[in-house]
Formats: C-alpha cells, sequence, structure tokens
C-alpha cells in the first residue's frame, strides 16, 4: 500500500495534494507526516506491535530454567522407581537422622528432576516442602542443602503456585543467604532457585529484591569466577530486569546498571545475551529506565554488537536499540550517534526474516523522529533496502511500509 501510494505522488503529485486536502479528517492527519501529527502515534510503542513481531511465549530468554539430572536415578534394591517410594520419602525426610535425611532430600531431587511430569504437587500437598526448606540450614552439612537447594529449585520452575508455595515456606531469605556460601556449587544451585523464583512474575521479583538479593549477587563476580556461575549470575539478572508493569524497583536499576555495562563486555556469548536481555527488559519499560540506560553509556557497547552474526546476540542486540529508539528524539540520538545506523542495511538483507523485520521495526521507530533523524536515514542508504522488502515476509513488508510512511 505504501509503496502504490508513493508511485501515485510521484505520477500525479497535483492529484495527490488535492485528493488529500478533500479527504483528509482531522483524524486522518495523524496517519500522514506534518508538523502537527501525534508523536505518540508516529513512534509507536512496543506493546503496539509486539502481538505481531513475536509470541510472548516463544521467548528466547526463558524465565525459568529446570535442572536435571544427566543419568537416570537407579532402582532400589527392592526393584521399585523412586516415583513409587514417595510415601516413604515422606517419612524420612523429616527424619533427625542427618543421613537418612539427605538420602531422602536426594530421592526427592532426583524425583523432581527425571521424572517427565515431576510430582511437585505430591511434594507441596505431603507437606515435605517445608523439610527441604528446614535443610537449607544445616549448614555443617552442604552436600543436604545443595540437594534441597535443587529440589526447590526444580519445585519453583513449575507454576506460579508451584513458586509462591516454596516462597510460603520461607525459602527466599535462607537461599539468599546460601548466595554468600564458601561452598561454591552451594551457592550456584541457591542463585539458579532464586532465578526461578524471580523469573516468576514482578510481584515475586519485588519481593526477592525487598530482600536484599542483589548485594550478595553482585559480590559473587570475581576474577575467578567458574562460567557456568557467571551465566547464571547474567540470566539471573535479566530476570531481575524482567516485566514492565511494574517495572523493576528504581533502586535496582541503579545497583544493576554499572554491573551490566561491565558485562556487557564479557567474553562469552551466553553472558551476553543476557545481559542484552537484561538492557532489553530494561528499556520497555518507559522513557525514564530508557533514560538511565542511556546515561548509563551502555549504547555505544550494544551498537558494536549489531556486526555479530551470533543470532543470540544479535535478537537482543536489536531489540535494546529499537525499544531506545521509541523514547524521545533525544534519546533516539543517542543511538544514532553511537553509529546503529550504518548496520542497520546488512541487517535489512539478513537471512534471517525475524532479524529482518525487526531491524525494519527499529528504522520506523528512527523516521517517526524529526527531520535530521530522517535525513540520518537517507544518508545511511536505508530507503532502498527497505523497498526491496515489498518480496518476502508480510511482517516485514508492514515494518518497512510503517518506515517509509514516517
Amino acid at each position: 500500500h505504501a509503496l502504490a501510494t508513493i508511485r501515485f505522488i510521484l505520477d500525479s503529485p497535483s492529484r495527490f495534494c488535492s485528493e488529500i486536502a478533500s479527504r483528509m479528517s482531522e483524524g486522518r492527519i495523524k496517519s500522514f507526516k506534518n508538523k502537527g501529527r501525534d508523536q505518540e502515534e508516529m513512534r509507536r510503542r512496543r506493546n503496539a506491535v509486539t502481538v505481531e513481531l513475536r509470541k510472548h511465549k516463544r521467548d528466547e530468554n526463558l524465565l525459568k530454567r529446570r535442572n536435571v539430572d544427566d543419568v537416570e536415578p537407579p532402582d532400589d534394591p527392592d526393584g521399585l522407581k523412586f516415583s513409587d517410594k514417595l510415601d516413604q520419602l515422606a517419612v524420612h525426610i523429616s527424619s533427625a537422622n542427618l543421613t537418612e535425611k539427605l538420602q531422602a532430600v536426594r530421592m526427592a531431587r532426583k524425583c523432581l528432576s527425571r521424572t517427565p511430569q515431576a510430582p511437585i504437587d505430591y511434594f507441596i500437598k505431603a507437606n515435605i516442602l517445608p523439610e527441604l526448606v528446614n535443610s537449607l540450614v544445616v549448614d555443617d552439612m552442604p552436600t543436604l542443602q545443595y540437594e534441597a537447594c535443587w529440589a526447590l529449585t526444580n519445585i519453583a520452575s513449575g507454576t506460579s503456585e508451584h513458586t509462591k508455595a516454596v516462597i510460603q515456606c520461607g525459602a527466599v531469605p535462607l537461599l539468599i543467604k546460601l548466595l554468600s556460601s564458601s561452598y561454591r556449587h552451594v551457592a550456584s544451585q541457591a542463585l539458579w532457585g532464586l532465578g526461578n523464583i524471580i523469573g516468576d512474575s514482578a510481584e515475586c521479583r519485588d519481593y526477592v529484591i525487598s530482600h536484599g538479593v542483589i548485594g550478595p549477587l553482585l559480590s559473587r563476580i570475581t576474577a575467578d569466577i567458574p562460567i557456568e556461575f557467571m551465566r547464571n549470575i547474567a540470566w539471573v539478572i535479566s530476570n531481575l530486569c524482567r516485566y514492565r508493569q511494574p517495572p523493576p524497583p528504581f533502586h535496582a536499576v541503579c545497583e544493576l546498571l554499572p554491573v551490566i555495562a561491565q558485562l556487557i563486555l564479557h567474553e562469552d556469548t551466553a553472558v551476553i545475551s543476557d545481559i542484552c536481555w537484561a538492557v532489553t527488559y530494561l528499556t520497555d519499560s518507559g522513557n525514564d529506565q530508557i533514560q538511565l540506560v542511556a546515561d548509563s553509556g551502555l549504547v555505544q557497547h550494544i551498537v558494536p554488537l549489531l556486526k555479530s552474526d551470533r543470532r543470540k546476540v544479535l535478537m537482543p542486540a536489536i531489540r535494546a536499540i529499537g525499544n531506545i529508539v521509541t523514547g524521545t528524539d533525544e534519546q533516539t540520538q543517542v543511538c544514532i550517534d553511537c553509529g546503529c545506523l550504518t548496520h542497520f542495511a546488512r541487517l535489512l538483507s539478513f537471512r534471517k526474516e525475524n532479524i529482518v523485520r525487526e531491524t525494519a521495526w527499529v528504522v520506523s521507530n528512527v523516521t517517526a523522529g524529526n527531520e535530521a533523524q530522517i535525513q540520518a536515514v537517507i544518508d545511511a542508504e536505508l530507503v532502498p533496502p527497505l523497498l526491496v522488502l515489498q518480496e518476502g515476509d508480510y511482517r516485514a513488508q508492514k515494518e518497512a511500509a510503517w518506515a517509509v510512511c514516517n
């Protein structure tokens, strides 16, 4: 439609002007580039296009992660599977004998890790969760703490009701305390459990933040940290930045941003990807959050990631820049000044359609800016690749049409 309109303008400019003058109503004016245009309409917020751009359930950065065993649990000597002995487990897990208790907690963890449909509801109904939580305080038995953390992690990976059951048993303060454990594997598993709780909802996120998780979390970032632990930290940071209604507390964002700015330069792809997602979530919460990110200097580190061919890095980097340019003209200009436009010609012809349409969406929001920003898009020679998108993915065509119309 946009391309046909352009041809009509070029072929019959006087007729076009006459047609517009006679048909344009006050509401219709907002669809055209003019001095009285509605800035909010021209620079479309992500919540107006998210449904068409992507499906929420296919978010590439998982909210929750289940820790599964690599090996199937063996049969008991009597030939019964662990899942067939859950009644016995409920008895042994409350034992005062720590060796017996450890065996029961390990059995619970294995049931929750490998059963196709983990019996989470059974554990809740059988009142086993309080015993798992009590195991977290046995400081002289780190193996018991580790197994209990693992079991609670997998319970929290279930539904929101499962996650709330873990919270209601008082697990959060104890898991946060274990972040400071001298046993790295215990601290890492406790972090994983907290990550699943934080990822459940904005309410759970804010609850964990209110218990002081950020300080102990960031203190684990050291020069000798194992890469798997570092990846867990990056993932939890991304979950702390999730959800826009409401966004994360201001003080939490201020604590996290310096570390995010540091980790965006990490050499590991998984770490960079999760940190980029963190920036994406923060910049999806309105102009105030966008300004915090712009002031942190993060944009100059994100723009070079647009050169990457690693999709795990490229997708969140594009979305982060895309969210920023939905803000004010001044916030958009920060991205332009950092050279984002120089990367878009390549991305508009990228081999993955979702990368192409995301990029076209970003450009459409830049062209909704002021005249200098529109000129910058033209100078970057982005109009020809936008016109090429008349062939191919419909959603990419639609974003390209928005860009041209703007």
